[in-house]
C-alpha cells in the first residue's frame, strides 16, 4: 500500500486516478469528498478507481466529488487511459475499459516526447428512451419534451450515453449565460422526473457542424468541460436536425470532436494532460478516521 495518486485533466475537467488496492483506506463517500475538496484535500472533479474486469482489459469506477458514483465520464476515460499508460500498467495504445455505463474502447495518442496528449474513445450508443436515463415521463422518446425549471418553460431532449443527460437547446442567434446555468442546472439535475438525477447541458448551434454548451454535472455542479456531455449534446443536436456529424462541441474549457453515426454510436476525440503524481500523506489519512 503506497497511497500514490495520479492527477490529470481533459480541457480543465480534472480527476484523481488511483488503485484502491494500494490505498490504506477505503473509498467511501466521506473519503471521496475529502480527497476532491479543493481547499482541504487534493482537489478534483472526481475519482477514477482502477478495478478488475472479466469483460475488458481494465475495470473503472467513477466517483463524483459529492461521493456519489457516476456510470461514465468521457474526460475521465481519457484521463484514465493516460494514467494507465504513464504508470506502465499497459504499454498498449488501444485497450478496452469496463464502466458501469458500458464497455468502451480507448485509442491513445502520443506526442513527440512519448507522452499521452490525446485520446479517441468509442463511447457506445446513445438512447433517447426514458427508461435508459431514467426519466418518469411516459413517452416513447425524450425529444423536445416540456419541463419547467427556474421559473421558465423549457423543452429538453433526454439522452443516455451510459449516463443520463438533459439537453436544452436555444436557437442559433440566441445564447445562454452562466447565470442561466447556475439557476437552471441544479433544478433540472434534481427535477422530480429524473429519479437518479441528471447531467444538464445548455446548448446552442453555432454552425452546421458546431455547437456551444454550458455544463452542469450531476454531483459536481458547473464544470469547464465534460466528454459525456459533449456526446449527449451532439447526439441531441443531430437528432433535432440542428447540426450534422461530425460535430465540434465547444465548452468553456475547450473543444471536443464528436462523431455520431446513423445508429447513434458515438466516438469522442480530445486532449488529455497529466498534471501531477503524489502520495496521500499519513496525516491526511489519519484525519479521515
Amino acid at each position: 500500500m503506497n497511497n500514490i495518486f495520479f492527477k490529470g485533466h481533459g480541457l480543465g475537467n480534472d480527476y484523481i486516478a488511483l488503485d484502491p488496492a494500494k490505498m490504506s483506506f477505503k473509498l467511501t463517500p466521506r473519503t471521496i469528498r475529502a480527497l476532491c475538496d479543493r481547499h482541504w484535500g487534493v482537489g478534483s472533479d472526481g475519482i477514477l478507481a482502477l478495478g478488475p474486469s472479466k469483460k475488458a482489459d481494465f475495470g473503472l469506477r467513477i466517483y463524483n466529488p459529492d461521493g456519489s458514483e457516476a456510470e461514465k465520464s468521457g474526460n475521465g476515460l481519457r484521463i484514465f487511459g493516460c494514467y494507465l499508460y504513464h504508470t506502465k500498467q499497459t504499454r498498449k495504445k488501444h485497450f478496452t475499459v469496463e464502466t458501469k455505463g458500458g464497455l468502451v474502447e480507448i485509442h491513445l495518442e502520443l506526442n513527440g516526447h512519448g507522452y499521452v496528449n490525446g485520446a479517441t474513445v468509442d463511447m457506445g450508443r446513445a438512447s433517447f428512451q426514458p427508461i435508459s436515463l431514467p426519466c418518469t415521463l411516459r413517452v416513447p422518446e425524450l425529444i423536445q419534451q416540456p419541463v419547467k425549471a427556474a421559473g421558465q418553460s423549457l423543452r429538453f431532449t433526454g439522452v443516455s450515453v451510459g449516463n443520463p443527460h438533459c439537453v436544452v437547446y436555444k436557437k442559433q442567434e440566441e445564447q445562454w449565460t452562466r447565470q442561466d446555468l447556475l439557476e437552471i442546472g441544479p433544478e433540472l439535475e434534481n427535477h422530480i422526473i429524473f429519479p437518479k438525477r441528471t447531467n444538464v447541458q445548455l446548448a446552442v448551434p453555432s454552425g452546421p457542424r458546431a455547437i456551444s454548451i454550458l455544463i452542469w454535472e450531476r454531483g459536481a455542479g458547473e464544470t469547464q468541460a465534460s466528454g459525456s456531455s459533449a456526446c449527449a449534446a451532439a447526439c441531441a443536436g443531430v437528432r433535432l436536425g440542428l447540426v450534422k456529424s461530425p460535430v465540434r462541441v465547444k465548452a468553456p474549457g475547450g473543444t471536443l470532436d464528436i462523431t455520431v453515426d446513423p445508429q447513434y454510436n458515438i466516438t469522442m476525440k480530445g486532449p488529455v494532460t497529466e498534471v501531477a503524481r503524489g502520495e496521500i500523506s499519513q496525516a491526511f489519512i489519519d484525519g479521515l478516521r
